[in-house]
């Protein structure tokens, strides 16, 4: 789980900004919007509200940025890193971008620091807790133009040669767990994290994510997810009521088959059976409707291309919320509301949290700020976080536990429209 992540010198966030899931003494919800690990107690949901451009998306951009970095293999020396520092300054293009994570595996936390401009990496760093004070695994600086990595001996046994190995692979440009990656050795305490990152971070949802061919294919191979699916759109009063994919044949043309003969992530036999037959297999979608009129209760089958966008947004969002239960994995979602009417976002979001001892956690952006007022019922106010841009470009982030006085607030939706948090547009 996700204790806390620290960013700075990155898109809007000029200064270092913090956020953090750590749950204050608050006792809401705490059976199952709280997991407790040690002493620490993390929150399983949090959202972010702001004006238009004020950050709220460069924050999971942050998040994102860590994992991809990660897993990322440069193939030369002269790629980008990816890092992009504030530009709206005449200082912060030449200053370093620098992020700071804190999580949890298991019930063991790790520490992992970066310090990267848009050609190098300058440091990087991975701590491991075994008691208050953390122990280093891992640093890793850059001296003459190249990276040298060192680890710690009282932490970590591995050879010479296969540090050495893992340094000659360590391009300047990339993360150490990329080049980590390409040797063939065990190292336990940090492999640990590097799964963690892998199979616990979730790709981030947009507007403009297309979701409903994540989920369909998840329900091709999952009965259970199909189950849980169907279950879901049912009691959010779709008349959905079943779902049939049929494997359909479709004729390509002979310029389409060339780019296929080209690709390199299709098998010889797939090949060959496109060259043969010229048609290329697709899924096909049909879902089973049930109405009830004067006749009584009549089932009707209409085509995916029959369906709102809000309807397949709804299945894709929900088939990411069940794999983020099922992984126990960091689901994040971009203005969740988009498409979606408002009672629906809250049903998404209950359903989330009304899981119990399970270490899902889930970020979301949005401008529907009646959920506000689900305060201390749906959400905690602990859960609630406000980005604004000032007038020198730069995005700060704050918590709605930093104003005092919100036991007194008659709505806390109300208090937002009136400016009493800021993080509104600042219309003219």
């Amino acid at each position: 789980m996700i204790q806390e992540l620290k960013v700075k010198n990155y898109l809007s966030f000029r200064d270092e900004i913090t956020f953090s899931f750590e749950a204050t003494k608050d006792t809401t919800s705490e059976a199952y919007q709280v997991v407790t690990i040690g002493k620490t107690r993390l929150l399983r949901f949090a959202m972010v509200y702001g004006a238009n451009a004020s950050g709220k998306s460069n924050l999971l951009k942050a998040f994102e940025f860590l994992v991809n970095f990660w897993f990322d293999k440069a193939d030369n020396i002269d790629e980008p890193t990816g890092a992009t520092p504030f530009r709206l300054d005449a200082n912060t293009p030449s200053e370093p971008t620098e992020f700071s994570l804190k999580f949890f595996v298991g019930e063991t936390r790790y520490w992992y620091q970066l310090k990267l401009n848009a050609k190098t990496v300058s440091e990087e760093r991975l701590f491991i807790y075994h008691s208050v004070q953390p122990t280093l695994l891992f640093e890793r600086s850059l001296e003459n133009g190249q990276s040298v990595i060192s680890f710690n001996p009282k932490a970590i046994k591995i050879s010479a040669a296969a540090q050495e190995e893992i340094s000659l692979k360590c391009l300047p440009n990339m993360s150490f767990f990329a080049a980590r990656n390409q040797v063939n050795i065990s190292i336990p305490q940090i492999d640990e994290a590097r799964e963690w990152m892998r199979n616990s971070y979730l790709p981030v949802i947009s507007p403009a994510t297309h979701m409903f061919d994540y989920a369909n294919n998840m329900m091709r191979k999952d009965d259970a997810a199909k189950a849980y699916l169907l279950d879901f759109i049912h009691r959010a009063d779709f008349n959905i009521t079943g779902l049939r994919s049929n494997k359909v044949s479709e004729p390509v043309s002979p310029d389409f088959i060339k780019f296929i003969m080209r690709r390199n992530d299709m098998s010889d036999e797939e090949k060959e059976r496109i060259q043969s037959t010229k048609s290329i297999d697709t899924w096909e979608t049909l879902f089973e409707h049930t109405v009830r009129n004067a006749r009584g209760e009549e089932k009707y089958t209409m085509q995916e291309s029959d369906q709102s966008d809000g309807t397949k947004r709804t299945f894709g969002i929900e088939a990411a919320v069940y794999t983020a239960i099922k992984q126990q994995a960091f689901l994040m979602i971009d203005e969740i509301e988009a498409s979606l009417h408002p009672s629906l976002v809250e049903f998404i979001i209950e359903k989330f949290l009304r899981e119990t001892d399970n270490h899902s956690q889930m970020l979301i952006t949005s401008h529907y700020d009646p959920l506000l007022n689900t305060t201390d019922d749906l959400i905690r106010k602990d859960s609630v976080w406000f980005t604004e841009k000032d007038e020198t470009g730069h995005s700060s982030l704050f918590s709605l536990v930093e104003f005092r006085g919100l036991n007194k607030l008659a709505s806390i939706q109300k208090a937002y429209r009136n400016g009493r948090f800021g993080a509104l547009p600042n219309i003219k």
